[in-house]
């Protein structure tokens, strides 16, 4: 049996109250899948920065579930034969 290893990285950005995260999948036989996402906090809240990683990256993820999700339909769209139309004779 082969292993394989898929590995995600994660790259966060601050600017204020503002966070941005990046999700990016590797794999030996795909190129990069990006998924993006970002929280902003509200000024009446406690400045946790961590929180705001937290959801960023939540996003980020959540968003390159879709895009993989996405990826593999397409794929199997192009390996899946259309059935031949049945005859009505």
């Amino acid at each position: 049996m082969e292993a394989k290893q898929w590995t995600v990285q994660i790259y966060i950005t601050e600017d204020g109250d503002d966070t941005s995260a990046r999700a990016v999948l590797t794999t030996r036989d795909t190129d990069h899948l990006a998924g993006l996402g970002h929280s902003h906090r509200n000024p009446a809240d406690y400045p946790i920065p961590e929180i705001g990683d937290e959801l960023a990256v939540a996003r980020a993820l959540a968003d390159l579930t879709n895009k993989l999700l996405v990826t593999t339909s397409r794929d199997l769209a192009q390996v899946t034969a259309p059935s031949p139309p049945e005859r009505s004779w």
